[in-house]
């Protein structure tokens, strides 16, 4: 055998061994998806039957569908309250947890100064402990402050909950950022407000899209915090909201999966807005 059948054979192997490779990859893929997908398609058509049809064909289509269960569930619970409550507690711990954290990493991925270190494993054991642990003094914390039965206790706890994985994620992407950036920044007139807002933050918007989604999933379904802190039913969230589905002898099951559907829509549509940063962010984290 010459070498370039013997070149020719190697590079058919590869391609076998590529194709074969490539088709465990695509049945592993379809395998997550359904694993992921079933659960959602589960809600969803249960969402649209009546309680005796979920529990004697709880896998079977949904007929005739039960719409009502959606305007019903809508009235109910009072779900535009709590629909409300959820958005603004969300979106206002979003844009603090991204201010506070862009400013904080900056300083500790680009700077060298005493302490740096310190502060940096602060931070990690912030983010190695749970919240839920201290939540007896962090209650007395919040009742000192009058924030107890008030929308700022959820929003504290979320921000302070949620900095020490957004610094970190951050302070990992910022010092990929090449010097030579900064130094033609600065060359060009830039201050260090300039710097971090107009040339650092727009290189690390993949890792700004990795912590908002994340850091607004585990807000957007947190029943812990929302269930000690809140008792006025005209400030509580979607999670807690949901419990007004669950009678004392009996839970409309139907109406409680109309629900959970109409709640998993905004972090759906988040995911949808967001899932070019995140995956990009991804990518670029695993390259690194």
């Amino acid at each position: 055998m010459n070498s370039r059948d013997m070149s020719s054979n190697r590079r058919m192997g590869v391609v076998k061994h590529g194709t074969g490779f490539l088709v465990m990859a695509y049945i592993l893929l379809c395998a997550s998806l359904i694993i992921v997908a079933f659960p959602l398609l589960t809600m969803v058509m249960s969402s649209l039957k009546e309680t005796r049809q979920i529990f004697k064909q709880p896998f079977a289509l949904p007929v005739p569908p039960q719409w009502q269960n959606y305007a019903m569930a809508w009235e109910r619970a009072s779900f535009s309250i709590y629909m409300r409550n959820s958005l603004i507690v969300t979106t206002v711990s979003i844009i603090l947890i991204l201010l506070v954290s862009v400013m904080a990493a900056y300083p500790l991925s680009r700077y060298s100064f005493r302490g740096r270190r310190l502060l940096t494993f602060v931070f990690l054991v912030g983010l190695m402990l749970p919240m839920r642990l201290g939540i007896v003094k962090l209650y007395l914390i919040m009742r000192d402050l009058d924030l107890i039965d008030k929308l700022w206790s959820l929003i504290f706890t979320y921000v302070a909950m949620r900095i020490p994985f957004s610094i970190f994620i951050l302070t990992g992407f910022m010092q990929t950022i090449p010097d030579s950036y900064e130094e033609a920044a600065r060359i060009d007139g830039c201050t260090e407000f300039q710097l971090l807002w107009q040339v650092v933050v727009p290189l690390v918007k993949p890792a700004l899209g990795i912590v908002t989604l994340f850091s607004a999933i585990a807000i957007w379904n947190d029943f812990f915090f929302p269930f000690v802190f809140i008792y006025d039913d005209a400030l509580k969230t979607l999670p807690v909201g949901l419990g007004t589905f669950f009678g004392q002898f009996q839970v409309n099951w139907g109406l409680l999966f109309a629900g959970l559907t109409i709640a998993s829509v905004p972090m759906l549509l988040l995911y949808a807005l967001a899932a070019k940063d995140f995956v990009k962010g991804l990518a670029v984290g695993g390259l690194k």
